[in-house]
């Protein structure tokens, strides 16, 4: 092997005590593979059976906290203890392979298809229409559904942790629920969750303090817990690169496992907020400053 290689193939171990065996992570990928019933299929099985084998970690499609956060047709579920069979099985899959198993815990909010929603209530932090959804405005959240489906994060990460999965990936990235919290363009409440920077955080934080804090109490093992953001917007107000900074700092002091962009590409530049000197994962990395580790993708074809 190339001796520049070798650092990719160094253990790794996590803030919470997980071990990878190398540097090497299989991104989180939708594959519309589920039983229409919420369970795992054999071909979803399989497919994480070919690619878990050799990489660190695997970290799973999203998987929707409560019913009304399901994003996808062919999405498997987590938002009920029946679940936790199923989720077995597919933590079991890809750790008997040696990688470690974590699970993508997320809310669609305005992104969901109405046809899987019940009674097609569309949810967000305000009724701003989606691209995708243009026809549907989304009724915006009440304090106690807010709460709630906090609470719900939170009972998604106690399955996940009886299910045998090593952590959870916190979805707040590629346009949905938390993401539409933090965002300017999708957040124009007046109340504690919405209004200047601080205040559209209070959501996602929320989110992340009580996953933690069921980790604290149920998990008996090393488990980890992941946060996923996308780093600008291109909508009119969307979020900027000097956010995502902010809120990268403030994630880099929640004792976060890691944090992981989502990017098409891990060399592009930033449009807006930062200047175009790095790139949006240089700047995410250096404002981290080596608080937590830090997961790029996009476009990686080669070792370099």
């Amino acid at each position: 092997m190339n001796p520049k290689y070798k650092p990719l193939f160094e253990d790794f171990t996590l803030r919470s005590g997980i071990r990878l065996d190398n540097r090497i992570v299989m991104a989180p990928m939708t594959n519309w593979s589920s039983n229409e019933d919420g369970t795992v299929s054999d071909t979803e099985v399989d497919y994480y059976i070919r690619r878990a084998g050799g990489v660190g970690m695997v970290v799973t499609a999203c998987t929707y906290v409560t019913r009304n956060g399901k994003g996808f047709a062919g999405e498997f579920g987590a938002d009920t203890d029946d679940m936790i069979p199923s989720l077995r099985r597919l933590a079991s899959a890809i750790k008997e392979k040696g990688a470690a198993a974590l699970l993508q815990i997320f809310h669609g909010g305005r992104l969901c298809p109405s046809e899987l929603v019940p009674g097609g209530d569309i949810v967000s932090a305000s009724d701003v229409p989606s691209e995708q959804n243009e026809n549907v405005r989304p009724r915006p959240l009440q304090d106690d559904e807010i709460e709630a489906i906090v609470r719900n994060f939170g009972e998604t990460a106690r399955r996940a942790i009886e299910a045998g999965f090593d952590g959870v990936e916190i979805h707040g990235a590629n346009g949905y629920l938390l993401q539409q919290f933090f965002s300017p363009h999708t957040n124009r409440r007046d109340d504690r969750w919405g209004g200047d920077l601080a205040k559209r955080l209070t959501f996602p934080i929320a989110v992340v303090e009580e996953v933690k804090r069921v980790v604290a109490e149920h998990a008996k093992r090393p488990f980890a817990v992941g946060y996923r953001f996308s780093p600008e917007e291109p909508e009119e107000n969307g979020i900027t690169m000097d956010d995502t900074l902010k809120l990268v700092d403030v994630l880099a002091g929640q004792e976060l496992d890691y944090l992981h962009v989502s990017l098409m590409d891990f060399r592009s530049k930033p449009r807006v907020g930062a200047d175009d000197s790095r790139s949006r994962l240089r700047w995410i990395v250096d404002t981290a400053g080596g608080r937590t580790p830090v997961i790029g993708v996009g476009s990686v074809h080669t070792p370099e």
